[in-house]
């Protein structure tokens, strides 16, 4: 069957599929499908905080570095453009990030904001007795230092989620949500070439490209071919919205406060996000994501009330005027996490380079977004350029 590289069956529609799709919409030529068994940003995308630590990150070369970089400068472009053509605004905390350090040696924290600022990129070191005055909702107790990031942020995942899809949908972009992928389709029993999906009700969808972006549903798909297993393994994070009667601190400057792996989100009017738990389910051994959710089923991941109630306890201790907050609700997601390889899962499988992985982002799906889209674009871009050529 002749092809012309323009047809795209993307699989899922997190934050991820959403902004490879709106990506895409930017390609002359290329026909997009978008499939998902559920509504945009129900799954980990539904449970994410949203906290952009890009220049911030210890990250500081190579892929992991570049993109994050690539993110932060694509959202610098993306949000007002997307608000131009959907009329959705999408909340942004653009107060930056304060990181709270509790380490003697801050040496490695200075040598990152002198390679930053060789970067392009800007960092402050600030002395307790500043992150006191600057935000005096923290507590100094053990703080040696705060690190602040002022063009990292803090972005609302389900609005983006949806701003995507609805920017992406007035560039032609199909979407349909209650068509869950069972299977890849294949031109040969060599499995060489995909020609498509089809779905749990055997509609067929023919493409020339198939990007994964399924997160957890990644590795059911692929564990019938003939490949490497690709272990996408789900691990729990739980949040809680909470409330006082008003914000704390300095009204005028609420960035997003993170220490010992804990974010406090201001979300304005004195509510905050709190998060998020890291949980990891037994797997035994030798079991992979797909054998432990055939026997036991994702929704068999329960969240432990300890874990949450560790993390709020840690959020008093950064800020403890929340020890007076009223928890308004919590909730929690299932981030997919890549076993024994880092995360995210950015590649062409080998022995079928027309189906592009674009999943595993773990605790970076929004962050890393728009990177991950730029990539897609540049691998289908590239192709279809030549085989046009």
């Amino acid at each position: 069957m002749p092809t012309d590289g323009s047809r795209v069956v993307i699989v899922g529609c997190g934050v991820v599929g959403a902004a490879i799709a709106y990506e895409l919409s930017q390609v002359n030529g290329l026909a997009i499908t978008v499939v998902d068994r559920q509504p945009p940003a129900r799954a980990s995308t539904g449970a994410a905080l949203g906290v952009l630590m890009g220049a911030i990150s210890q990250k500081t070369r190579g892929r992991a570095w570049n993109l994050r970089q690539t993110s932060l400068r694509r959202y610098q472009q993306w949000l007002p453009e997307l608000e131009e053509l959907t009329g959705q605004r999408v909340s942004v905390n653009r107060q930056g990030i304060l990181l709270l350090s509790y380490e003697a040696d801050l040496s490695k924290w200075d040598a990152l904001i002198r390679l930053r600022r060789e970067q392009g990129w800007t960092l402050e070191h600030w002395a307790p007795a500043q992150v006191g005055d600057r935000c005096p909702q923290v507590s100094l107790n053990a703080v040696t230092a705060g690190i602040y990031s002022p063009q990292d942020c803090q972005i609302d995942p389900t609005a983006l989620t949806r701003a995507l899809v609805a920017g992406a949908a007035q560039r032609g972009v199909q979407f349909d949500f209650s068509s869950p992928v069972a299977s890849l389709e294949f031109a040969d029993a060599t499995g060489q070439r995909c020609v498509g999906v089809r779905t749990v009700q055997g509609d067929r969808l023919l493409a020339d490209w198939v990007v994964i972006a399924s997160g957890l549903g990644t590795t059911p798909l692929l564990d019938a071919l003939p490949l490497p297993q690709i272990d996408i393994r789900p691990v729990l994070g739980q949040a809680m919205r909470v409330k006082l009667g008003e914000p704390m601190g300095d009204r005028t400057f609420q960035p997003v406060i993170t220490g010992n792996d804990i974010h406090v989100v201001p979300l304005g009017q004195g509510e905050y996000w709190i998060g998020a738990t890291v949980e990891f389910p037994e797997f035994a051994e030798g079991e992979s994501a797909s054998s432990f959710s055939q026997a036991n089923g994702l929704g068999a991941i329960a969240a432990s009330p300890a874990a949450l109630k560790t993390v709020w306890e840690g959020a008093i201790a950064l800020c403890p005027a929340l020890a007076q907050a009223e928890v308004q609700h919590t909730w929690s997601g299932l981030r997919p996490r890549p076993a024994n390889r880092p995360a995210p899962v950015l590649e062409r499988l080998s022995a079928c380079p027309n189906v592009i992985l674009s999943t595993g982002h773990y605790r970076n799906g929004v962050l890393l977004a728009p990177a991950t889209a730029v990539w897609v674009r540049g691998e289908i871009e590239d192709t279809k350029g030549k085989i046009q050529g």
